[in-house]
């Protein structure tokens, strides 16, 4: 993982982000800060574009598709290296969500192998923006299998989120991993509003593709940049609710990790971070507070030169685990089985290798693709807060959760409650531990309307980290509960 430096763009008026092709766009981390870069200098009217988002801004028509067979056509047989007694569903292929312009959006659908019946339905979606949630999310983090380091073979994750729901893993916006538009057109014109409004549309074809789902309770979970994706469609799900002729959603809730959510409080947090955890110096932190307002957006010299500093300073770590080994020798290796237990700094070389295979891509019903881990795009739309999308989300009565690895350097726990302590919530429930295995598992507290949580020991994909206590915590959540209180 490669340390990236952050400074902030010459002042404009037009919003440019810095086009990168998918070679270099190699993780979430870096996609992120090339977007938050460059448009810190923005003007702050932007910023509450999703606050007037409502009906005017709804798209007009929703393309539904005739979905009769695919269902059975998208059932995986197998999976090439899985391993033995394989007791649970899968499904993959692509959702048209614009015809016009060729997109489709590619899937991963794994089902719950006890009782699937009666438990909910879960989209994850990774950040970036641009990252797979097949790369990331699936084979890294919370799906039923993880990849060995021969680059062939999968091994199973214990701790899996199949395990108390039906989980979807969407590839998303077109052009992530497997998704894909006509032509290259498509990038400049993507953004968050044509994110949101494109999942938005898959989840329709898709539930009339599974239509013993229509019904189900769903919820929205996702990490980084997920913290702009899950909102907005949360709130574009609900807003479509109300429109005759539509196709109910039965949102429950969202859970966002480690999330983008406010550009001004979630940079301070980080430089705060940075500084409390003995990454950056004494004097780098006083020049930052004395030099720098990030609610402005007049930067000085002084204040770029004062975060470029910092950030220097933090070395070659991996900055979404602050206290994790790098990868220094990504070489796929034959004999070895891996384990949920034990991070691997080089799991996404495996995955990408695996990805890749000819024998795989058929299994998965794709597109023969380059598939890489995160893609480049001229981003058009990105508010600098999610906070007002979140405060409508918290007056619907759905279930808002903020979770935080509390050893992630990207998008740090100071982050998560700064922007949290905007919204200026009651304290329903006060700061505790919680518990999994006898140990605690991260904090909890309570806000009306919304839950903080940390997970101890975690980094920005906490359940890469940690994948215990995420399975703890995320099974409290999709029961309405807070995280165990006892031993």
């Amino acid at each position: 993982m490669k340390k990236t430096q952050f400074f902030f763009p010459l002042p404009f008026s037009l919003f440019l982000v810095i086009v990168v092709s998918s070679t270099d766009a190699n993780d979430q981390a870096d996609n992120l800060y090339r977007l938050i870069k460059s448009k810190w200098a923005r003007s702050p009217s932007e910023a509450r574009q999703w606050t007037e988002f409502d009906l005017q801004n709804v798209t007009p028509q929703v393309h539904v598709g005739t979905q009769d067979g695919m269902m059975k056509a998208d059932k995986i047989e197998a999976l090439p290296g899985q391993p033995e007694g394989v007791d649970f569903n899968q499904y993959a292929g692509y959702v048209d969500v614009d015809p016009d312009a060729g997109k489709a959006l590619f899937y991963y659908f794994v089902e719950s192998a006890q009782d699937s019946a009666a438990k909910p339905l879960v989209l994850w979606l990774n950040g970036g923006p641009g990252c797979s949630s097949l790369g990331n999310g699936a084979l890294q983090e919370l799906g039923p299998f993880q990849v060995n380091s021969d680059g062939t073979t999968l091994f199973r994750n214990k701790y899996a989120w199949s395990k108390v729901a039906n989980m979807i893993f969407l590839e998303s916006p077109a052009g992530v991993g497997f998704s894909y538009g006509r032509n290259s057109s498509i990038y400049d014109h993507t953004g968050d509003k044509s994110t949101a409004n494109d999942a938005y549309t898959f989840l329709v074809n898709w539930l009339e593709r599974f239509p013993h789902y229509k019904s189900r309770d769903f919820f929205i979970t996702g990490e980084s940049y997920a913290g702009h994706y899950v909102p907005q469609l949360a709130y574009t799900i609900l807003v479509n609710n109300k429109i005759g002729n539509r196709t109910i959603i039965n949102l429950k809730g969202i859970a966002i990790g480690n999330a983008w959510i406010d550009d001004a409080t979630n940079m301070a947090g980080t430089l705060d971070y940075f500084w409390t955890h003995a990454l950056s110096s004494d004097e780098s932190h006083v020049k930052i507070n004395e030099y720098c307002n990030f609610s402005s957006n007049n930067f000085s010299i002084q204040c770029e030169t004062a975060i470029d500093k910092a950030f220097d300073e933090i070395g070659n770590i991996d900055i979404y685990n602050i206290y994790a080994p790098l990868c220094l020798n990504p070489t796929l290796k034959n004999g070895s089985i891996g384990s949920v237990e034990s991070f691997n700094p080089c799991s996404s070389i495996y995955v990408a290798s695996y990805l890749n295979r000819e024998e795989v891509q058929a299994a998965l019903h794709a597109k023969p693709t380059n598939w890489s881990a995160c893609s480049g795009y001229n981003w058009m739309d990105s508010p600098n807060t999610v906070l007002p999308v979140l405060e409508k989300l918290i007056a619907s009565k759905i279930s808002v959760w903020i979770y935080s690895g509390d050893v992630d350097g990207r998008v740090p726990v100071t982050s998560s409650k700064y922007a949290i302590n905007s919204l200026k919530l009651p304290v329903k429930t006060a700061w505790r531990p919680w518990y999994t295995n006898e140990q605690v598992g991260g904090y909890v507290v309570g806000y009306e309307g919304l839950e903080l949580v940390t997970v101890r020991g975690a980094g920005h994909l906490v359940p890469s980290y940690q994948p215990e206590r995420a399975l703890t915590m995320i099974s409290s959540f999709l029961r309405g509960l807070p995280p165990p209180s006892s031993l």
